[in-house]
C-alpha cells in the first residue's frame, strides 16, 4: 500500500538531508518525494509518497513530526485530493512516425515539447495512471530517456496542510 504524505517544512538548508536521512535510519521506503516552494514565504512544501507494506504511515508521520525543520505534516491518502505527475519522455521517432507519436500524446493531453532528426520529447502531467498509460503505450516505438517528477497533491476545497494541526 502507499500513502501520500504533505508536510510545510522551514526553507532551510539541509532540510532534505535530513528527511532523507529519517528515511534512511528507519528503513522506511521512498517510492516519490517532491519539494517545491509554497504560499507562504520562509516554507516549502514536500509532497512523499511511502509504501507502507512494511512500516505503517503513522509510525511515518510521527517520525516526520520530531523534525524541526517540519512545520506540519498530514497523510492525504484517503483524502479527496488533486494530484499530479509530470513526466518529459524522449521517444524514438522520425519525420514519418511523428504525427502519429503527436496524436498519441494529444489522446492523454500530452505535447510534444521538442523535435529533433530522430526523436521528440513529450510532455505529460497527470496522476500517475495516466502518466503510466502513455509511457505504456511509447515504450514500444523506443523510448530513449524518461524523467518523472513524482506525485504532489493537494486536499481538495478549502482544507490545507497548515489548518491540519
Amino acid at each position: 500500500m502507499k500513502h501520500t504524505l504533505v508536510a510545510r517544512v522551514q526553507d532551510e538548508p539541509g532540510v532534505l538531508n535530513r528527511v532523507s536521512s529519517l528515511f534512511r535510519r528507519r528503513s522506511f521506503n521512498i517510492d516519490s518525494l517532491t519539494v517545491g516552494g509554497s504560499e507562504t514565504k520562509d516554507f516549502s512544501r514536500m509532497t512523499i509518497v511511502v509504501d507502507t507494506a512494511r512500516t505503517p504511515a503513522r509510525l511515518v508521520e510521527e517520525n516526520l513530526r520530531k523534525l524541526i525543520p517540519i512545520a506540519e505534516v498530514r497523510d492525504v491518502t484517503d483524502m479527496p485530493t488533486v494530484d499530479r505527475d509530470l513526466a518529459l519522455i524522449r521517444v524514438r521517432c522520425d519525420a514519418s512516425a511523428r504525427a502519429e507519436v503527436t496524436q498519441l500524446a494529444e489522446i492523454f493531453r500530452g505535447k510534444i515539447v521538442d523535435v529533433a532528426v530522430d526523436s521528440v520529447i513529450v510532455e505529460v502531467t497527470g496522476d500517475s495512471g495516466k502518466v503510466d498509460g502513455l509511457v505504456d503505450l511509447l515504450r514500444p516505438r523506443g523510448i530513449l530517456e524518461m524523467v518523472r517528477t513524482g506525485k504532489v497533491a493537494m486536499v481538495r476545497g478549502t482544507a490545507s496542510v497548515a489548518a491540519a494541526s
